[in-house]
């Protein structure tokens, strides 16, 4: 009864506060993910598996709202561990950054807008997203692009993340970690138990992930087959963007000359050296319309489960073994109309309109109606127990690991915005135990076998 009347009160107060139910329970203002409970980041450092608390808090720091704008406060700083950055003296720090995303996004009718050296959009944890390049070219002469997948996957983190230089942590793929991969392209996930803002999920609907400056929501990689039928299979969206069929680097995708390095050449980068692979340069691939699933903007107009009456959506693409895959978010280009006061480098967005605080409010969700699924791996366990979500979570969760007569042996927290927490089971004796996962939604038990 008591939920109940909670859930009512909840309603009434979000109507109240917002003049609109509807305004309230928009996707692109309730997808955030706002801290209100103080959490603050983590990381690792090199050598030390052990993640270090940071001070500053993570995720989203509040949401402001009016007829035409959202307005999203963040320090750019993950709810999930982050680092470290082999190869990356640079180290993550907060940003105090606010974000201006359209309500209405509105298809470009003109000239595309290009993407920008910097950020492109915000993930739903307040980390921002930037394009495929790393904003370096081959020799300086800005017609061979360096792909960050290639030149700086040494220096990301397991969650494929890393910090600029004014410390802006910040991704350019796919932020799932590395080690989710069917087959694992990068060995950093190994000594650390990282992890990232979802694990794609090839049977259900990938999770809506952030926005891109003109307003329009980004997912995760899988959606429906049929772009306009929420009833039909699950597929993996794969980009019409392929590599081209060359021997040799003479001419720009455009049919323009422009000589570029020897394709498997050695390359100097910045604390290491490149092999020039087909594929290190943006230009290396081409637009090939129809090839794929999504437009040359990395995106389609579709239904999902936040907008069943259709939108223009992005994806982030990855490969059939679960790595990034070109042009990894945003294509070279916008389909809408960008907010393009999100580029500059500083604070320069600033609010001159009446808004409306959003108020986030659990009970406004159907309880019931959240996944409660998640996997527990390895089992049996030897040394260490991770609990996985395939999704980052909006409340922190309580993680319990117990003897099957209900005594709590150890305790964890999910934190929000991550996906993973573990448990060292070293000191335990071999038999059956019990983890327990409570939370606003309910509770979900699992048995587990320990092996020592």
């Amino acid at each position: 009864m008591k939920k109940y009347v909670r859930y009512f009160f909840a309603i009434l107060f979000a109507y109240n506060q917002s003049g609109s139910l509807s305004a309230q329970t928009a996707p692109v203002i309730t997808s955030w993910l706002v801290n209100t409970s103080g959490l603050t980041g983590r990381h690792y450092t090199s050598g030390n598996s052990t993640p270090i608390v940071d001070t500053f808090q993570a995720n989203v720091q509040w949401v402001k709202y009016s007829d035409n704008f959202v307005y999203v406060y963040a320090n750019g700083v993950a709810g999930y561990i982050v680092g470290p950055f082999i190869n990356n003296p640079k180290i993550v720090a907060p940003q105090h950054r606010l974000y201006k995303i359209p309500r209405n996004p509105q298809p470009n009718t003109g000239n595309p807008t290009a993407v920008g050296p910097g950020k492109n959009g915000l993930f739903i944890n307040g980390v921002p997203y930037f394009n495929a390049g790393d904003g370096r070219s081959y020799n300086n002469g800005n017609k061979w692009h360096n792909n960050a997948f290639i030149f700086e996957n040494n220096g990301v983190d397991c969650s494929k993340g890393h910090p600029e230089i004014t410390g802006s942590y910040h991704h350019h793929q796919n932020p799932s970690a590395f080690n989710v991969a069917t087959v694992v392209n990068s060995t950093i996930c190994n000594p650390y138990l990282a992890d990232g803002l979802y694990v794609p999920d090839s049977n259900q609907h990938g999770p809506l992930i952030g926005y891109s400056f003109d307003g329009f929501p980004v997912y995760g990689a899988y959606g429906y087959a049929d772009a306009q039928n929420m009833g039909s299979a699950i597929k993996r969206m794969n980009p019409s963007w392929r590599l081209r069929n060359i021997t040799s680097r003479t001419t720009l995708p455009d049919g323009t000359s422009a000589v570029g390095p020897a394709i498997g050449a050695p390359i100097q980068n910045p604390g290491s050296v490149i092999n020039a692979v087909l594929g290190a340069y943006k230009e290396d691939y081409e637009y090939v319309a129809g090839s794929g699933d999504l437009d040359e903007h990395n995106g389609r107009i579709c239904k999902t489960p936040e907008y069943p009456a259709g939108i223009y959506c992005y994806f982030a693409t990855i490969d059939q073994n679960g790595n990034s895959l070109y042009p990894y978010i945003t294509g070279p280009t916008y389909y809408g109309v960008v907010q393009t006061v999100n580029f500059q480098m500083g604070q320069t967005v600033v609010i001159n309109e009446p808004v409306i605080d959003y108020i986030p409010v659990t009970e406004v969700r159907n309880p019931e109606s959240e996944s409660l699924n998640y996997t527990i791996y390895p089992n049996p366990s030897h040394d260490i127990l991770v609990v996985q979500s395939s999704v980052a979570r909006r409340e922190t969760r309580t993680v319990k690991l117990m003897s099957l007569d209900g005594k709590v042996l150890q305790t964890e927290l999910l934190h929000q915005g991550s996906t993973m927490c573990y448990f060292n089971t070293e000191s335990l004796y071999k038999g059956v135990y019990l983890i327990s996962i409570e939370g606003d939604s309910g509770k979900q038990v699992n048995r587990v076998i320990i092996g020592n």
